[in-house]
């Protein structure tokens, strides 16, 4: 499978139309009560919506993930990327790696 990875930069959330018009609206069901907990976070943000109907979904991820795990500099070699034209460090495409039979 071909993934095609796209990132904004740094500090450009505004840049995320869905989530730039919905900010407002998370920041409104939040306001006055305390954010005690990851779970309080998550449902204040899951029972979000505009009154034009659009609605967030959001859950909590509660699974464990290794830290600290190293990437050999062979097996990066291996990962096939192609840089976008734009913005190549931040845009590009993962293509699979051919395997021998």
């Amino acid at each position: 499978m071909t993934i095609r990875v796209c990132h904004f930069p740094p500090g450009t959330s505004k840049w995320n139309k869905i989530e730039h018009r919905m900010f407002c609206h998370i920041t409104q069901n939040w306001r006055g009560r305390p954010l005690s907990s990851h779970e309080v976070i998550v449902n204040r943000i899951a029972n979000t919506a505009t009154q034009q109907g659009l609605r967030i979904r959001a859950e909590l991820d509660q699974r464990q993930y290794p830290t600290g795990t190293k990437v050999s500099n062979a097996d990066l070699q291996r990962v096939k990327l192609k840089p976008h034209k734009f913005h190549g460090d931040w845009n590009y495409t993962i293509s699979p790696t051919q395997t021998k039979k």
